[in-house]
């Protein structure tokens, strides 16, 4: 454990309903070196969320437990809970985190250094993803590789590049970074806060750096098909620019990248066995064959190193075919959800317009 004297660092952690999850984030951080104070933000919690933090206060002296009674209007609840918790931290450093993210040892003290060594303002993580389930493990490798060559960790790792991201899962951001921003407030009712704030540093002069993070932390974002449903028509509009052409680009790709080589390849075989071998219907079938299975291979190929970079298990990479066309129609839900204007998440109805499309 850390001596609260020499702790630099204040770790802030928004808590909706969280009862399956808070313990275990909470004793991760609380065993990092570096730490000053843990702020958990409460955000109206209905389940045991409210009890485990209090049990845990017993034990764990650096824990402040902040009640969120209300969300101001014109604010997002997440973005909210973050604010309310940042005023009343005190450290020189900032590590905003999920409630559903666990840290494995000595990650703090080792992004610290390093962030410190290279001058970054804001260092985010993409953690590594727990997936015990078939429909956790064909949807979120896949969005986690369509949304990392859409926010590249080279391009926004570089003071060069106009392209900025973060992953709210894990920031570690500089205070002084922080208030220059604007802060939670200054994205306020932005449905990607993470992404709007990595913007608004980076737009001031701020150093980002992004990484695979599944060295240094571990999630598991959904509990149920439903959250993970709910979830990602929150974010998927967003996360590709708040653009309908951008979303209908994506599903399309996802789906001749990966559905249409392999039916293809199915009806060329089919075809080959159904005809004679002398037939030029079953020559053309078994040239077909020979260009469609060497794309199919490739693409494997390519998914399964796209994974394996990410902190995935390489073996995801056969859940690939049953996850393109689910992760199509997240695709089009969210733009369905964004363009009738509300999208809802752990119980809460939101509006949707220009101010929230582009940024978390």
């Amino acid at each position: 454990m850390t001596d609260e004297s020499d702790g630099r660092v204040s770790v802030i952690i928004p808590a909706r309903n969280e009862e399956a999850n808070i313990e275990r984030a909470v004793r991760s951080v609380a065993a990092q070196r570096g730490v000053r104070e843990i702020i958990v933000a409460d955000d109206q919690s209905s389940d045991r969320t409210g009890e485990i933090l209090e049990r845990l206060g017993s034990e764990i002296p650096r824990l402040k437990v902040i009640r969120i009674e209300s969300v101001p209007r014109g604010w997002m609840g997440k973005a909210n809970a973050l604010a309310t918790a940042s005023r009343a931290a005190t450290g020189e450093w900032f590590l905003f985190t999920d409630a559903d993210t666990e840290h494995r040892a000595g990650s703090l003290a080792t992004l610290l250094a390093r962030a410190e060594s290279e001058n970054i303002d804001l260092l985010s993580l993409s953690p590594g993803q727990r997936v015990p389930t078939w429909w956790e493990k064909s949807v979120i490798p896949l969005v986690y590789v369509s949304l990392a060559r859409r926010y590249k960790f080279e391009e926004v790792s570089d003071p060069a590049s106009l392209a900025a991201a973060a992953n709210g899962q894990y920031i570690l951001i500089r205070r002084e970074a922080y208030e220059r921003a604007g802060g939670h407030e200054a994205v306020r009712a932005e449905i990607l806060d993470d992404v709007a704030l990595a913007r608004r540093v980076k737009s001031r002069g701020g150093r980002l750096m992004f990484l695979p993070g599944a060295l240094w932390s571990e999630t598991r974002m959904y509990r149920s098909f439903h959250e993970m449903w709910e979830g990602w028509t929150k974010n998927l509009y967003a996360l590709y620019g708040g653009k309908t052409k951008n979303i209908a680009g994506a599903a399309v790709e996802v789906l001749l990248t990966t559905w249409m080589p392999l039916v293809a390849l199915v009806i060329f075989v089919f075809l080959l066995f159904l005809r004679s071998s002398t037939d030029l219907a079953s020559l053309g079938a078994g040239l077909g064959g020979g260009v469609c299975l060497p794309i199919v291979i490739y693409e494997q190929w390519k998914y399964r190193h796209a994974i394996g970079r990410l902190g995935f298990e390489l073996g995801l990479a056969k859940y690939l075919y049953l996850g393109a066309p689910l992760f199509s129609l997240l695709l089009l839900n969210s733009a369905r959800a964004n363009f009738l204007g509300r999208v809802r998440w752990k119980g809460r109805d939101y509006e949707t317009g220009k101010r929230t499309r582009g940024g978390e």
